[in-house]
């Protein structure tokens, strides 16, 4: 082996180590608002599929109100969910606005005449 490829492949295996974690890494997503895609990505163990039935989920029965909730997806057991507990965020204000049975601005006053 020369030593210019040998030199060459080292720099390739070393690069490919070096960018493994970027790709491992998943941050934070809110599961009532991001999308197909978003969810796939930042989910370890969900891929464009179960994303989509995460997001028909959410439009047929209203946002998730915990993080176990989302154990009630077709296709998403509680092992998923503890996999990812630490990056599934769930917006209280939003499941609460959408709360069937409450009316928006329920118990707020107006100055209004």
């Amino acid at each position: 082996m020369r030593p210019a490829s040998f030199i060459a492949r080292l720099f390739i295996v070393s690069l490919g180590a070096a960018l493994l974690p970027l790709a491992a890494w998943a941050g934070p997503v809110n599961i009532n608002t991001a999308d197909a895609k978003t969810l796939a990505r930042e989910l370890t163990g969900i891929g464009l599929s179960r994303a989509q039935a995460i997001v028909d989920y959410r439009q047929k029965n209203g946002p998730f109100r915990t993080a176990d909730d989302l154990a009630n997806v077709k296709g998403i057991g509680k092992h998923v969910v503890e996999q990812n507990r630490a990056n599934i965020r769930v917006d209280k204000a939003k499941a609460a606005e959408s709360k069937p049975g409450v009316a928006q601005g329920a118990g707020t006053q107006s100055n209004d005449p």
